[in-house]
C-alpha cells in the first residue's frame, strides 16, 4: 500500500513541507511515519493522550479562528484602542509594500498544552458531530456552559455549516482524512506541499507593530488548501478550498521590539460570496466584494498547494 511521504526544503527561511504520493523509494511505512512525526513538530502538538478527561484544552480554549471561517463579532469596533487584538491579522494586498508597518497578532502556543493529533482509527472511535456534544461532554468530563464547553459547541458548529458558494470544506480530525481532504480537492495523483509560517525568533510578544522589510514573495499556487486549527480536546483542522482567485505569499516582517517573522499570508481576491457580518469587513471597514482580503496565519496553520506549481525561488510582488 502506498503512503505520503515529505521532503523539507528552505526558502528565505521559510518553512516548506512538501508532501506527496508513493514511498517506495523509501519505504510506505517509513514514508508515512516520517510525515506523521514531522508534520506533528510543524504544527506543535504534544504528545499527549486523549484518555477522556479533556487535559489538553484549558481556559485558554477561545484560540484565534484566523482566516475566513471566523463569523463572529457582528458590532464592528470603534477604534483600534478598543478593538480586540487577536482579530488584528487582516489587510488588503495594497499594504504589502516594504516598510509598511501593521499592528499584527500572532499567537504563541505552549506545545505541552497543545492537543494531539489523533490516528484516524482512534480519531473515528470518537463521535464528532454536533448532535453528540452532551455525550461528548460527558466523555470529556467537561461541565455544559464551562468555557470548553463552549468552545466544543462553536467548533462543531462551524464544521457543520454549508460552505460558501464555490467552496468546499472540511474539519479533518486525523492526518490521514486532512491528506484525504487535499487529495480530493488537487487530485488523486497530484502532488503537494504544506506552507506555514515560521518565526525566526521567540518571544512573548502575542501583539505589536510589525514592518514589512522585505519584498514580499509570492508562492505560485492557482489552487490551494487552507487549514486552521479549531479549540477542540484533541487536534481538530478546519480546512477549505475555494473556487475563486487566491493569492499565498511568503511576507519577511520585523518586530517593534526586533522580533523577525517569515509570515505566511493568503489573500482571497473576490469575497462578494462572503457574509456581511465576516469580521474582516468589520476590521478593515470595508463591505462583501469591494476589495481583496488578505490574512496572516498563525504558526500551526497551513497551507496547501501544488508541487508542480511551486519553485526554490519565490516570485517577487515589488
Amino acid at each position: 500500500m502506498e503512503r505520503d511521504h515529505i521532503y523539507i526544503r528552505r526558502s528565505s527561511n521559510f518553512r516548506i513541507v512538501t508532501s506527496y504520493s508513493t514511498a517506495k523509494e523509501m519505504g510506505a511505512e517509513y514514508g508515512f511515519k516520517f510525515l506523521l512525526l514531522y508534520l506533528l513538530l510543524v504544527m506543535h502538538m504534544a504528545s499527549q493522550c486523549v484518555d477522556g478527561k479533556g487535559g489538553a484544552m484549558d481556559d485558554s480554549h477561545g484560540e484565534e479562528m484566523h482566516g475566513e471561517h471566523v463569523h463572529a463579532h457582528d458590532h464592528p469596533p470603534s477604534h483600534m484602542d478598543h478593538m480586540d487584538h487577536s482579530l488584528l491579522v487582516f489587510f488588503t494586498m495594497n499594504d504589502l509594500k516594504v516598510g509598511r508597518t501593521m499592528p499584527i497578532y500572532f499567537p504563541k502556543k505552549d506545545p505541552s498544552r497543545s492537543p494531539r493529533l489523533l490516528p484516524r482509527e482512534d480519531a473515528n472511535s470518537i463521535p464528532f458531530s454536533y448532535e453528540k456534544l452532551p455525550y461528548l461532554l460527558q466523555f470529556f468530563s467537561f461541565s455544559n456552559g464551562s468555557p470548553q464547553a463552549r468552545a466544543m459547541e462553536d467548533t462543531l458548529r462551524e464544521c457543520e455549516t454549508k460552505p460558501i458558494k464555490g467552496e468546499v470544506k472540511f474539519c479533518a480530525t486525523s492526518l490521514e482524512s486532512m491528506l484525504d481532504f487535499v487529495r480530493g480537492v488537487f487530485g488523486l495523483e497530484s502532488q503537494f506541499k504544506a506552507v506555514s509560517t515560521t518565526y525566526l525568533t521567540q518571544s512573548g510578544v502575542l501583539f505589536q507593530n510589525y514592518t514589512i522589510r522585505a519584498a514580499p514573495g509570492e508562492v505560485p499556487a492557482p489552487k490551494m488548501v487552507a487549514c486552521h486549527t479549531m479549540p477542540y480536546p484533541y487536534a481538530v483542522f478546519y480546512c477549505h478550498s475555494q473556487e475563486t482567485e487566491n493569492k499565498v505569499f511568503v511576507v519577511s516582517l520585523i518586530g517593534d521590539n526586533g522580533d523577525t517573522v517569515e509570515a505566511l499570508a493568503v489573500c482571497h481576491l473576490d469575497t462578494s460570496q462572503w457574509g456581511r457580518n465576516h469580521v474582516s469587513f468589520k476590521v478593515l471597514g470595508i463591505e462583501p466584494g469591494s476589495s481583496n482580503v488578505c490574512h496572516f496565519f498563525p504558526e500551526d496553520n497551513l497551507v496547501y498547494v501544488p508541487v508542480h506549481t511551486a519553485s526554490n525561488n519565490l516570485i517577487n510582488v515589488m
